[in-house]
């Protein structure tokens, strides 16, 4: 289901909803990132973006947050990161958009995206507290998103039962995919100082070794992590029959191969 959903709600991320934040006066990607995905926390200061978000480097959350507020409100955000994204998702899928099974996956995606509890799911909760849209390509996109953030709420959850940090889970992440954390997109800015106490605290722990990659202890704790975040991506999937999470899923496989067929 993971790689099923995931490519619905990225789309969030592409050119299509970025311009629309840029045209109401973003100064860059990020910035619409973190109008977009942080409204349905309302005027949440950012530190408890930071806390939610829970893997940006310590400052970075406050280069956007309040600064976007300034420029949009939270409502208006939500309003335009869903109409860019419903767009984005039209034009990638093609004819997909406008077949007749899209409106029953639309349906099925959503049962399960508003089934599950909120506690301990902050933005998960926070996105449960919209309305779901009607149109279906819209509708699609919004179960998508809640089933994207349930599941990050949960892997934070992971993460912080078995005393990973945020910058540390990039670090891990970084030496899964066979690479050093110094050359790994998402953390290479940081200083080289701060990025090096991330990895010597990694080492101390036994889960990184001294030429800086995995040791068994470290390997082990990944898969434990990624392991108890799909067990508590499970719930909302509860409530649908063997029968229907079927269909759902052969309702999923043709979009999803849409999106991963081209660029955005």
């Amino acid at each position: 289901m993971f790689e099923l959903v995931e490519p619905i709600g990225t789309i969030t991320f592409s050119t299509v909803p970025d311009e629309a934040f840029m045209a109401l006066g973003m100064r860059n990607y990020w910035d619409g990132y973190f109008a977009g995905r942080a409204a349905p926390l309302g005027l949440a200061p950012a530190e408890v973006v930071h806390a939610v978000f829970y893997n940006f480097a310590d400052g970075e959350v406050a280069r956007h947050i309040p600064w976007v507020w300034g420029k949009i409100t939270p409502q208006e955000a939500i309003a335009v990161r869903e109409r860019g994204s419903a767009t984005a998702l039209r034009q990638r899928i093609g004819e997909l958009a406008d077949s007749s099974g899209l409106l029953r996956v639309a349906d099925l995606a959503t049962r399960a995206a508003v089934s599950a509890p909120t506690e301990g799911r902050v933005l998960y909760a926070g996105l449960r507290a919209l309305d779901v849209p009607a149109e279906p390509v819209a509708r699609l996109w919004h179960a998508a998103t809640l089933l994207r953030e349930h599941r990050g709420d949960g892997h934070n959850i992971a993460l912080v039962a078995h005393g990973i940090g945020g910058t540390e889970a990039h670090v891990l992440l970084a030496l899964s995919l066979g690479m050093r954390a110094q050359e790994f997109g998402r953390i290479h800015h940081l200083p080289k100082a701060q990025l090096a106490a991330v990895v010597d605290g990694l080492r101390r722990r036994g889960l990184v070794d001294a030429a800086g990659g995995f040791t068994d202890a470290g390997r082990e704790i990944k898969e434990r992590i990624e392991a108890l975040t799909d067990e508590l991506a499970a719930p909302p999937y509860d409530v649908l029959s063997t029968d229907e999470l079927d269909e759902l899923v052969a309702g999923l496989e043709p979009i999803a191969a849409a999106l991963s067929g081209g660029g955005q």
